[in-house]
């Protein structure tokens, strides 16, 4: 059984989305992805985390964000995967960014850190 909760997994990604909020992103990121993670982005571009750390911070903030269907995947003992549709929206765009995400977290070191992230655009 995983060491991870719903609720565990939750909390980092609402964190993660307030540092997006804030265009503070990079730090937070940087801080919580493990050394050899990768974000999947919808385009299809694969960062690295020094990568998204150096790209996150001053980004465009979003104005404000939704999480639903959010469910949590055991994959190991140390390791579980939280998958949750969120819509998010900004000034400068005309309609909502709606995608279903994923993210795996892994515990090390006593501490949650989100080891892979892929975005999954929904069409409408």
């Amino acid at each position: 059984m995983s060491t991870f909760t719903l609720d565990e997994l939750l909390a980092l990604e609402h964190a993660g989305w307030r540092s997006l909020c804030e265009s503070k992103g990079g730090t937070f990121y940087g801080e919580l992805m493990t050394p050899e993670a990768v974000f999947i982005l919808v385009n299809g571009t694969a960062m690295t985390r020094d990568e998204i750390a150096g790209s996150l911070d001053g980004a465009p903030a979003w104005d404000a964000y939704e999480i639903t269907d959010a469910r949590m995947v055991e994959v190991g003992q140390d390791t579980a995967a939280i998958v949750y549709r969120a819509s998010s929206s900004r000034a400068d765009l005309d309609e909502p960014f709606v995608a279903i995400m994923s993210s795996v977290y892994r515990r090390t070191d006593g501490g949650p850190r989100l080891a892979l992230y892929q975005q999954t655009t929904i069409t409408h």
